[in-house]
């Protein structure tokens, strides 16, 4: 009898055991597999100052909630792509995300042009998306005029609306109080996110007792602001207001060389960044910025660890953005135990019951009734923001003041208004 033969021999009896030992439950069916992935993309401008942070931000959460065994079993996986501050770069992103990569869930951007970008392809791919920087109001208000088509994308960060309402209400109970402010002047830069915020500037300004003297918005390519402080100047406002986040170095080393005697104040979202004050060569001294949170502040009991943790790993603090998709993947990682399922509509269906405290307070989304629907609630007991000053190489909170741990310096060209 051959070798081949005897073989065979011996194998047959198993074979036609192996189907009772299975029934039985003795032998494995299958090859045993881990669970497949959660598998989350991150487009982000992974130069920028505010944008880099962001993926950086969505592994640190992924690790830690890995180290603890992942959701239900499943590990996250983390599929990064650099989008370079263009939109179309974005889509091409997303297109390969989706189609390619098979991710559940995209978050995306701190750019408003590249989130409403990407917002018909969410709609299209049926694939839920989470901004954690993006501020244009028309992002949450496309999501209520239709949101059947729409309600893939969530708006996980506050409205430009929002943003004007936390400036406005941290220059009443500060600076109005503290330097005697009684004008000021909108100095903003050409963007999608910053219309609306205009808007609700001139809104909410005078009610928080600052009458509007001067409205100036400029092209983020400008190199040269000496004219436009030259115009404000004039006008003599008692504050500058601003809404930048393109930008920011420049016109903030133009702001102290050339010794503008007027405080800023405002939304400045490269200022948020632990870089800023080196990026600026120490041009940020007295700046004053409202973030969503700040290194060494404790919002809540998850503020200070995460920024540590941020700091140790990569070298420097998050910003602002980085702050919000560390958030953002923690309370997806709920809404998917909630859900049982990564299935687009029913990830969405959970995602608008989060109730989540985070790193910047606590967590709810706007419902389909509401104007900005599927934005981040603003108010107190949910999430507002924190009035920073760049104070000798350091952001100080000086308001509110139960997370305050400084108070206001002058900056060096500036004096109190007089009563």
């Amino acid at each position: 009898m051959s070798e081949t033969v005897r073989a065979a021999a011996r194998i047959a009896p198993i074979r036609r055991a192996l189907p009772a030992l299975v029934a039985a439950g003795l032998v494995a069916a299958g090859p045993v597999r881990a669970a497949d992935p959660i598998r989350i993309g991150v487009i982000a401008e992974a130069q920028s100052v505010a944008g880099a942070s962001i993926p950086q931000a969505v592994q640190l959460a992924a690790d830690e909630i890995n180290a603890q065994g992942g959701i239900d079993g499943r590990q996250i996986q983390v599929v990064t792509y650099d989008d370079k501050s263009s939109a179309s770069d974005a889509v091409r992103a997303f297109q390969r995300a989706v189609s390619e990569d098979k991710v559940n869930l995209v978050i995306a951007s701190y750019i408003s042009e590249v989130v409403l970008a990407l917002m018909p392809w969410a709609a299209r791919l049926k694939t839920p998306m989470i901004t954690p920087g993006a501020a244009s109001n028309e992002i949450s208000v496309a999501v209520h005029k239709d949101y059947a088509r729409n309600k893939y994308t969530f708006h996980g960060y506050l409205t430009s609306h929002a943003l004007a309402q936390a400036v406005c209400d941290s220059a009443k109970d500060v600076l109005v109080e503290t330097l005697k402010a009684k004008t000021a002047a909108i100095m903003s830069e050409d963007a999608a996110w910053t219309r609306p915020l205009d808007a609700a500037y001139q809104e909410c300004l005078p009610k928080s007792g600052l009458k509007v003297v001067e409205h100036v918005r400029f092209s983020p390519d400008t190199g040269d602001f000496t004219p436009i402080y030259n115009k404000i100047e004039a006008a003599k406002p008692d504050l500058i207001v601003t809404g930048i986040a393109h930008v920011g170095v420049q016109p903030t080393v133009q702001w102290q060389n050339q010794q503008v005697p007027i405080a800023m104040t405002g939304i400045s979202g490269q200022a948020t960044s632990s870089t800023f004050w080196a990026n600026t060569n120490g041009g940020t001294q007295g700046v004053l910025f409202d973030s969503v949170a700040l290194p060494g502040v404790a919002l809540t009991e998850k503020t200070s660890p995460f920024s540590e943790a941020f700091t140790k790993r990569f070298g420097g603090a998050p910003s602002y953005a980085g702050f919000m998709a560390y958030d953002a993947v923690h309370y997806t990682a709920e809404a998917i135990k909630r859900a049982g399922s990564t299935e687009a509509d029913k990830l969405v269906e959970a995602l608008e019951k989060t109730d989540y405290v985070g790193t910047v307070g606590h967590l709810k989304f706007y419902g389909k009734d509401d104007p900005f629907t599927h934005s981040i609630q603003y108010g107190p007991g949910l999430m507002t923001s924190v009035l920073g000053q760049w104070q000798n190489g350091k952001q100080v909170a000086i308001w509110p003041a139960g997370v305050a741990n400084g108070t206001m310096v002058l900056p060096p060209a500036v004096k109190p208004a007089v009563q």
